[in-house]
């Protein structure tokens, strides 16, 4: 009983970790909130095409919604299922040290467990928290397959990168360079059936090119917001290894942004470099793991460079298993014990002090784009039956879980038909490829008769005295003024750096501000997270509604 001691602390600890601020009050996020409602969507009403609609596989829409049927659809549960995942992980992680020795499973199972980028997956209705279960266990029996290698354990490795395969877009990459690994090591043992193995993946790719075409050359805005910068790779050890999250959704460019910080972001990561470091040093299995790692970031790199993904920490997350058992095995390789020791115990302080002392630390980081935040607002400001609600980036769909638009009337400009607003050159495809050349003059105008007309169709021409129109913003999409876009317009440099969707729809808010003063009055105003709600009402010539 004693010895299991240690890892029954670990569990403990890992599971508290990642019920603080469990329940999040601003809601689901919006790809938080694509994911319940894809698993809410029922098997015979349409789930198989919302799971096409989305760019990710679809096993982790299966198990949310078998979640869901045991346990209900709140956004308490919804995050518990993460969590479930998360606790899990951390028994995984033990066993992958313990295929090494006893300690570096502790040291693993530890390491996981205070692992901020872990606590904060643990907490997000999204795949990441199954997808590092599913990473562990694939390299949990990865380890295995090289040391014993059986049937058993290469049906378990193959099932365990199937549903990461099942789960993850991208996750081929790891995958596949996964696969190569195992193949140098088992190549002597298993010459004949590995050389079959991988001609039967190269026909399978063959056949599969026309997808890879179509991959790459698809036309969607679903990752435009971000450029890569040298220092996203700091920020993806800084955000494995240190307490701080920096590349959750889109990193500065300058590495040390935060200089008061800059020593609990880069202690811990140079303590667990230093270990991965240790752990390579004459062992020729570990060098071959930790190039897996390298190649999968350099394949991630050169899609963010192309422009067909935005480099964020959490799409690597498959590798994430590999570094914290090389930064374990280095570290109880150690054999100076008072180093070993102190290093063990200065990485916890940092990581634990910091989530249970910082402000915003992974498990209070607040949700400031939670779909809940405008609809509380809208519950609250006094709408009428036939008011018309202007939805700006998210479609009214996105809202439904926790507000009723069946009394109002909604108008929606978003991210899908923002083109038949701003002008007559409504196709799609060309907005895409050449949208920064089609907008720069409407942009630099300030009087657009298109926008207006469209404005005084789908709203003014069907306002009578005393309604309200209740314009819903997102302001982390719609942040520049109108004198912003002017000198971002007048410098061809900071134009072309800039998201075209940053400018579109900073563009259409200030439009409909600038519309809405001229007839409407603001009757209220309310701004919380990234959110700004202002309800416009039409009084008649005295003022009153």
């Amino acid at each position: 009983m004693k010895k299991y001691l240690p890892i029954s602390i670990i569990l403990v600890l890992g599971l508290a970790l990642r019920l603080i601020c469990i329940n999040k009050p601003d809601g689901l996020w919006n790809d938080e909130y694509v994911s319940w409602m894809i698993a809410a969507t029922p098997f015979s009403h349409g789930f198989i095409d919302a799971v096409k609609s989305q760019c990710h596989m679809p096993f982790y829409y299966l198990y949310l919604k078998c979640f869901m049927t045991f346990f209900g659809q709140s956004d308490l549960v919804l995050r518990l299922s993460s969590v479930f995942a998360g606790v899990l992980s951390l028994i995984i992680m033990y066993l992958v040290g313990k295929e090494k020795d006893e300690k570096t499973g502790i040291l693993c199972a530890g390491f996981s467990a205070i692992s901020s980028f872990l606590v904060y997956y643990s907490q997000e209705v999204r795949f990441y928290s199954v997808l590092f279960l599913f990473s562990a266990l694939g390299l949990l029996y990865l380890i295995k397959s090289v040391k014993h290698p059986n049937k058993k354990n290469f049906i378990l490795y193959a099932i365990f990168n199937s549903l990461i395969l099942f789960t993850h877009t991208i996750g081929f990459v790891f995958v596949f360079f996964n696969l190569v690994f195992l193949s140098i090591n088992l190549f002597k043992q298993f010459k004949k059936s590995i050389i079959t193995l991988w001609c039967s993946i190269a026909v399978v790719l063959l056949g599969l090119t026309p997808l890879v075409i179509r991959i790459f050359t698809t036309q969607s805005f679903s990752q435009w917001w971000g450029h890569f910068s040298i220092s996203k790779i700091g920020f993806l050890f800084t955000d494995y290894f240190s307490p701080l999250l920096t590349n959750l959704t889109n990193a500065p460019d300058n590495f040390l942004y935060a200089k008061t910080l800059s020593l609990i972001m880069i202690i811990p990561t140079i303590i667990a470099i230093g270990c991965i470091i240790k752990s390579l040093i004459k062992n020729k299995f570990n060098i071959l793991l930790f190039l897996t790692t390298v190649l999968s970031i350099i394949v991630l790199v050169l899609a963010s460079i192309s422009g067909k993904l935005v480099f964020i920490t959490k799409y690597s997350i498959e590798i994430y298993p590999i570094l914290i058992y090389l930064a374990c095995s280095g570290l109880s390789s150690i054999e100076n014990k008072l180093l070993k020791n102190s290093l063990i115990i200065l990485y916890s302080m940092l990581c634990l002090g910091y989530i249970f002392l910082a402000p915003y630390s992974a498990p209070k980081i607040r949700r400031a784009e939670g779909q809940k935040i405008p609809t509380d607002i809208l519950q609250q400001i006094n709408l009428k039956q036939d008011d018309i609600i202007l939805l700006e980036y998210y479609p009214a769909n996105r809202f439904t879980k926790y507000f009723d638009f069946s009394d109002y009337r909604v108008v929606e400009i978003q991210k899908g038909n923002f083109p038949k607003y701003l002008s007559a050159n409504t196709d799609y495809s060309k907005i895409y490829k050449s949208g920064k050349d089609i907008y720069k003059e409407i942009f630099k105008t300030n009087k657009n008769s298109y926008f207006e007309n469209m404005l005084q169709k789908d709203i003014f021409d069907n306002l009578k005295t005393g309604q309200s129109v209740a314009v819903v913003v997102l302001n982390s999409v719609s942040f520049y003024s109108p004198q912003s876009m002017a000198q971002i317009i007048e410098n061809d440099d900071a134009y072309n750096k800039t998201p075209l969707l940053f400018l579109v729809f900073s563009y259409i808010k200030n439009e409909t501000f600038n519309e809405m003063l001229k007839t409407l009055s603001i009757t209220n105003f309310a701004q919380k997270g990234n959110w700004t709600v202002v309800k416009f009402t039409k009084l008649n010539k005295t003022g009153l509604n």
